[in-house]
């Protein structure tokens, strides 16, 4: 028989806020470097809420601020020149990285939260640009654990729309034989895609 699938409000996917302070007490805190340390508790300081609030895609204002709120901890790692940070929309970045040439496999690592009925389009894009070898990660592969109940018994509405372009995408990487791939249940569930042709 099979299980209905529960949507509790919680925002990660281990479901419980014990477990979850309880992997970063004795995995992440140990041996998290101080300066991220310190980007940690600035941000769990900031983020009054905003994080889950459905902000314009187009307007970006969200990523600004907190790229704004991370500077700091960027120059004081010493990585600010490793950082392009660009204020745009993605595909036509990701498209003027592969008109300019040479950037074709150069990358070795990307991570993709953004606009989720473009997550195919990034994907094809970073197949060119991601070395063999390198990894993709996406982000909210796993919805809510909604992609669980294709059917959508037990979805709240608002969700249902990205709930199906979840789907859609993790059948995409799942029959793309360019890549081998792990869905991890941390967060909203990251799909980390290991570029192999």
């Amino acid at each position: 028989m099979e299980m209905p699938a529960v949507i509790l409000p919680n925002p990660h996917l281990l479901q419980s806020d014990h477990l979850f302070k309880y992997i970063l007490e004795t995995s992440v805190h140990p041996r998290e470097p101080q300066v991220l340390k310190e980007l940690r508790d600035t941000t769990d300081a900031t983020d009054t809420g905003r994080s889950s609030i459905a902000l314009d895609p187009h307007s970006g204002q969200f990523v600004v601020e907190w790229y704004e709120v991370g500077l700091p901890f960027i120059k004081k790692a010493g990585v600010e020149h490793k950082i392009d940070f660009i204020h745009s929309l993605a595909l036509p970045v990701l498209d003027d990285l592969l008109l300019q040439g040479g950037n074709e496999g150069s990358f070795d690592f990307a991570f993709v939260d953004a606009d989720k009925r473009n997550y195919g389009n990034y994907h094809e894009r970073l197949m060119k640009l991601v070395r063999i070898g390198g990894v993709m990660v996406y982000d909210n592969v796993l919805w809510g654990g909604t992609v669980a109940s294709p059917d959508g018994d037990g979805v709240p509405n608002h969700m249902k729309k990205n709930m199906a372009i979840a789907i859609e995408f993790n059948r995409k990487i799942a029959g793309d034989d360019r890549v081998e791939i792990c869905v991890a249940p941390i967060g909203d569930g990251l799909a980390i895609c290991r570029r192999v042709s």
